[in-house]
């Protein structure tokens, strides 16, 4: 049976809200460069400005790509990682984990799960977990999956690195 770990909110930080902010922010770019958008008085926006949007825009959607587009659903049972970007699946031993890392800073905070090896989803994949009311200390969910792993590195007799 597979216990889901990664967040209900994955799959709108994946795809939902790269397409509203990329979407949204360019065509309030394009408006700005077309003088569609004009003051109060008629006067067309100065061009520092449209250079500046133009900018936040660029910057934006590369970091979006790169943040979103990495996010992955996780699921597990007792041997297995189940990881999957919503178009196909991969299966990943927990002998093959080596350790997790976890990134407060960012918002929503994600867990890296990092690999011994390259999988079909390179060697590190990130989800969001699934949020808790009051975030204090490691995650609850990192606990869980390490013990899953030492547990698998016991029963397989792989050393520990």
């Amino acid at each position: 049976m597979h216990r889901t770990l990664s967040s209900a909110q994955t799959v709108l930080m994946k795809w939902v809200f790269p397409a509203l902010w990329i979407g949204g922010f360019g065509i309030g770019t394009c408006l700005l460069w077309f003088d569609a958008l004009r003051g109060g008085n008629g006067v067309p926006p100065p061009e520092w400005m449209k250079w500046q949007f133009l900018a936040i825009w660029l910057v934006g959607t590369v970091f979006i790509v790169w943040f979103c587009g990495r996010l992955k659903r996780l699921q597990v049972d007792d041997e297995t990682l189940y990881v999957s970007n919503y178009w196909s699946e991969v299966c990943i031993p927990f002998t093959e984990v080596d350790h997790f890392t976890e990134s407060h800073w960012t918002r929503p905070p994600t867990v890296t799960i990092h690999l011994r090896n390259l999988s079909p989803y390179g060697e590190r994949i990130v989800f969001i977990p699934k949020a808790r009311w009051f975030p204090r200390g490691p995650h609850p969910v990192v606990s869980e999956l390490q013990a899953l792993c030492d547990r698998a590195r016991g029963q397989y007799g792989v050393g520990q690195a």
